[in-house]
């Protein structure tokens, strides 16, 4: 009657990725299996972002603390208040948006937002939930070293789980 307008959210019952992947308690819960699963749905997310919507959208801060898990085990992408509208008609140049960590380095640089800014912060959210932990030494240690023949997937993946083994559904 007041004119009021209201926003109604679901409830995400397990709360942010990131927390998930740093408490103990749930990284048994967490298997390869369900990984898996939250990198996939991220892909198909992003897929729509960019492919389906018109004009397209760009999120500008994807990280484990946008990404939302429910009580399944299914991942919500979370937090789209720096999304941009990629439309023909306007600038495409941006301030400085993102979480530290997870910005592509050539929006850094250039300014120029494309949806390629969301594939690299989707990379880094994919190794750190194989990970386990966020990836930024492996990165450095990446651009820095040509040669990275020594480097086993064993040897990065999340530790704490045992290795996976078979076909992940």
């Amino acid at each position: 009657k007041d004119g009021s307008m209201y926003l109604v959210c679901d409830y995400i019952e397990r709360g942010r990725l990131g927390n998930l992947l740093n408490s103990e308690e749930v990284t048994q819960e967490l298997g390869w299996g369900r990984r898996v699963n939250i990198i996939r749905r991220l892909a198909d997310a992003l897929a729509y972002l960019h492919h389906d919507c018109s004009p397209p959208i760009v999120h500008r801060d994807i990280s484990v603390n946008n990404v939302l898990i429910d009580s399944e085990f299914e991942p919500r992408l979370s937090d789209f208040g720096t999304a941009k509208l990629l439309s023909s008609d306007t600038s495409s140049w941006t301030a400085v948006a993102g979480s530290y960590g997870y910005m592509a380095p050539e929006l850094a640089l250039t300014m120029r937002v494309t949806d390629k800014c969301d594939v690299y912060s989707y990379g880094v959210v994919a190794l750190e939930v194989l990970m386990g932990k966020h990836p930024g030494e492996l990165l450095s240690s990446i651009a820095s070293v040509t040669n990275m023949t020594d480097l086993l997937l064993k040897d990065v993946l999340d530790q704490r789980l045992p290795p996976p083994t078979g076909h992940l559904e």
